[in-house]
Parts: C-alpha cells; structure tokens; sequence
C-alpha cells in the first residue's frame, strides 16, 4: 500500500494503514510523539497500530541523544517465539486436551509463579539428545549470569530478587499466549508470546515516573511522553535495567520453550526441535538510521531488518505468520508485532458473549469461558489485512495457524 502521513509539529508521521481507519485518540499520541524535539526524521507507524497507554502500540520511534521509556512500554523485552519440530498434523491425537492441561500445570499463567526457583536439570527432554543438553546448559549459565547482575538494578526492586527469579519459566497475563500450530505443509510448531513480567512491569513504571518530574519535560504536550538525555544519570540508570528487563524477557521465552518442549517429549518421545526464532516488540535499540546514532524504541513493532526472521501473530482463533524482514529504511527496518487490537478490552466484553467466542475459536483446544473472553479473535484486526498493508516490509515464510492455545 502506499504510505499514509500526518503532518506533525518536529517531524511527520508515516502510516502502514490508512489514517482513516486509526481511531482518534491514537492519532493525538502520534501526534505528540511527532511533536517531540528529539525525535529523528519521522515517526514510524505499523498497520497494527493503536492506543496504548503513555505511547502509542506499533510505533517505531527514532531519537537523537534521548529516549522515552513510555516509548518502549510497561511490559519491556514482551515478544514472541517460534519452534518448528518434526511432527505432522497426522501424528497429533484426535483431542489435545491433555497437552493443553499438562502446559497449563506446569507453566504458570496470570500472576502466578513456579514455587521455587525452576531445576533446569529436570527440562532436558530426550536425555540422549547432546544438542539439547547444550540448550540447557547454556540456558542455565545465562540465568546465573542475569541474577548476578541483580544488585546493579535500582534499588526500589531490591526486595523483588525471589519473586522475579521464581517468575522466569512463567506465561503471565493479558494477550499472552502459549499455542500449538500447524503450517500449511502440515508441520507442528510451538510458539508463544511473553514479556518479562512484574520485575519488567516495575522497572518501566519506576522510570516512567522518574522520567516526569526532570525540568527538561516540564512543558511537553503529553508529559508521560517523558525522555531521558544522553550521558546524565538518569539516562544510565534507565538504560542498565532496561537492558536487564529485555535479557529476563528472552529468558524467560527460552526457559518456556524448555519447559513446553518437555511435554511435548513426552506425549511424542521421536519429536525433534529446530532452533527457535526469537524476537522482541517492546524494546529499546542503538542503531543506524540515516546515516545518524539513533535510538529507536519499538513498541508493539518487531525488527525486519533484510533477511532477519521475525513472528506476526493473529489471535486466538485466526492465524499467524513466520516472516522475513525487507530491511525497509522508511520504516526503521520494522514491521508489526501482530493484528493489532481493534476494540478495548471492555468493549470486547461488550459486544461479544461466550456463544461468539465459541464460534469464533471453534477446531481450538482452549479456554473459551468468560476469563478469556476480551481476547476474542473478534476484538482484533484481520491480520490478513495488516500483512497486506506490510507487503513492502516483509515476506511469508510459513503461514501458521493454531490447535491449542494457552492464555494467561
């Protein structure tokens, strides 16, 4: 498609969806953000697009020697995961109720946590399989290392070392996800959707606030727009748990994909694991742009730099896609993180009832009371649109769409 753009007060604002078709309460955040003095050639904005809170969900924005932790989002390193495995369609059973009911015993959704911290020892599915204990073995190291680094973190999270230790290996809430899929070739991938959780959630908000009260963004249009400068302390500080909460985030995906490969071993102990594919949507980037040192903050957008491999899921009940990026420069080399919302949670509740949810998930072993019912695939884009509308950011490499789906 071609691009859409709004006319900003610093730099313009370029859209992969029609500008029509944005409600408008996202448009004034884009705005603002367009409007902000330290933004770097143009604001970036995915066909996913929507509200968010503080910014705006599937921006890419690029700044000059500042950034916004609002920018980033809440939920800092949140993205997604895929595996694909040697199993078929034809190899699953008639009913997966049971695999679903095993994932949902032994990871944890919602606010819960394992009860200690997890024994990576007891995740090494296909005990002869020396490339799997290598997994787990690195995985482990990287764990050590991350809460060794603990201490270095600000101090108002110095009473949450057991809480975010017992919470890697853990889904969470919201539109997070755990699923079984199949692709058009009738092959069985794992994928899901996490973040980092309440240490992440406290980090961002502890900044974000942080971030207010400096003279500097006294008068900005939207003040939970708020930027750290570069080389002042805030700024370092931000920075160090920033990149601690996105190292916990892909954590916690691998520490999942241990645990989920795990139960898949043992209803199908023949199963083999590529390499995952691993990526962020809510994260901070120092990259190139331009021909300029920028930092780009993507919120509800994933990297697709040219040839880099990258996950768009739909929703619950419609399918997702495998990708690979174009490297588009007008874009800051992004893409969507997914369909993107179309209706708030409450209005989803709303509008649909559990007899809608059932139709709309029907063929999917989950969850289809009124605990889930905000996650609805009706309360989303049509993800086949939002793909068109990207068309020049990436490619399909699988087209995925799932059997058994695991909320928070």
């Amino acid at each position: 498609m071609s691009i859409s753009k709004v006319k900003g007060q610093n730099v313009d604002v370029h859209l992969w969806t029609p500008v029509h078709e944005v409600e408008s309460s996202a448009l004034d955040q884009l705005k603002n953000i367009a409007a902000l003095p330290w933004v770097f050639h143009h604001v970036a904005v995915m066909p996913d697009v929507h509200y968010g809170k503080g910014a705006t969900v599937g921006s890419v924005v690029a700044m000059k020697n500042a950034v916004s932790p609002a920018a980033v989002g809440v939920d800092i390193g949140c993205g997604m995961g895929a595996v694909k495995t040697n199993l078929k369609a034809t190899e699953l059973p008639d009913s997966l109720k049971k695999i679903r009911e095993d994932i949902e015993r032994l990871i944890p959704v919602g606010f819960n946590s394992h009860e200690a911290q997890m024994s990576f020892s007891d995740w090494h599915h296909g005990r002869q399989d020396p490339t799997g204990y290598r997994v787990i073995k690195t995985l482990q190291n990287d764990y050590h290392e991350l809460f060794s680094q603990f201490k270095e973190l600000d101090p108002y999270v110095k009473g949450l070392l057991g809480k975010a230790m017992s919470q890697v290996g853990t889904l969470g809430g919201g539109n997070h996800f755990i699923e079984l899929c199949l692709d058009t070739e009738g092959s069985v991938w794992l994928m899901l959707h996490s973040g980092s959780r309440n240490i992440g959630k406290t980090l961002a908000e502890v900044h974000i606030s942080r971030a207010k009260e400096l003279a500097h963004n006294a008068h900005l249009p939207d003040k939970d727009l708020s930027v750290f400068l570069a080389a002042t302390p805030e700024m370092a500080a931000y920075k160090t748990d920033l990149y601690w909460a996105q190292a916990y985030a892909f954590i916690n995906r691998r520490a999942m994909f241990e645990i989920y490969k795990s139960i898949i071993y043992a209803h199908f102990p023949w199963v083999k694991f590529e390499a995952p594919i691993l990526c962020h949507h809510n994260y901070v980037s120092d990259e190139i742009h331009y021909g300029e040192d920028v930092v780009i903050t993507r919120k509800g957008a994933i990297s697709a730099r040219v040839g880099e491999l990258g996950i768009i899921p739909g929703s619950m009940g419609t399918k997702s896609y495998i990708v690979r990026g174009k490297g588009n420069p007008e874009s800051f080399s992004s893409a969507s993180h997914g369909a993107g919302r179309r209706l708030s949670r409450g209005a989803a509740k709303r509008t649909f009832d559990l007899e809608d949810l059932a139709r709309q998930t029907a063929g999917v072993e989950c969850r289809k009371d009124a605990g889930v019912l905000d996650e609805i695939p009706g309360a989303y884009k049509d993800i086949d649109v939002v793909m068109a509308n990207q068309a020049d950011l990436v490619e399909v490499v699988a087209e995925l769409k799932q059997v058994l789906c695991v909320k928070g």
